[in-house]
């Protein structure tokens, strides 16, 4: 973690995870993923919400302030990562977080067989991994959302982003693929409008 200016970052191995402005102007960061993730697609008003993947929390920040959530669901593995969301970028004032704390493998499989749905998905958790794992997780995450909703996924352009958009074609009624900004890996992957099979079949990707 470190405080640099008017920000604090969460970086990990390099990787910056989050920024939060300490003089709460989240406008600064309308040219980054976590922004443009939350406005690629129409969010119906006061959306429910899932990411899987927290970081220190920024897309929980700014869709509170792009929007009015009426609930909001966070998959994260690793409880050193919720206690420096909460203690250090500003999670504990926020009330009703509803916190998962384990792997998305097991938490996702879960909310789907409770019936749960939510018309944001945003998955943040796989960026890195190998695209058989990224695969497997966005066709799980398929089914948590809801009618009318979006699915978006943050991916690296020379890994499996296209793969991935290919993959989802058949399962949304429109996939768009958009690079953050020509400087940057990021490219989000993102579903509108989930296509449902009849018999409640599911199908692989």
């Amino acid at each position: 973690m470190i405080d640099h200016g008017v920000e604090r970052r969460l970086i990990v191995r390099g990787d910056t995870l989050s920024v939060y402005p300490l003089d709460g102007d989240w406008s600064r960061l309308r040219s980054e993923y976590w922004w443009r993730a939350l406005v690629a697609l129409p969010l119906p008003r006061r959306p429910s919400a899932l990411f899987v993947g927290l970081g220190g929390g920024t897309q929980i920040h700014l869709l509170r302030w792009l929007a009015r959530p009426r609930a909001i669901t966070v998959i994260e593995r690793d409880p050193v990562i919720l206690h420096v969301a909460n203690e250090w970028f500003g999670l504990r004032r926020l009330a009703g977080i509803e916190f998962l704390c384990g792997d998305a493998a097991v938490a996702v499989p879960s909310l789907t067989r409770v019936g749960r749905r939510f018309d944001f998905v945003m998955e943040d958790a796989t960026y890195s991994d190998e695209a058989d794992r990224s695969l497997r997780l966005a066709a799980a995450l398929v089914p948590l959302v809801a009618p009318g909703g979006s699915l978006v996924l943050n991916r690296h352009r020379r890994r499996d982003a296209k793969a991935l958009g290919a993959a989802l074609r058949s399962r949304f009624r429109e996939i768009r693929l958009q690079r953050v900004r020509q400087e940057a890996e990021n490219v989000l992957v993102c579903g509108a409008g989930p296509v449902r099979r009849r018999g409640g079949r599911r199908d692989s990707v």
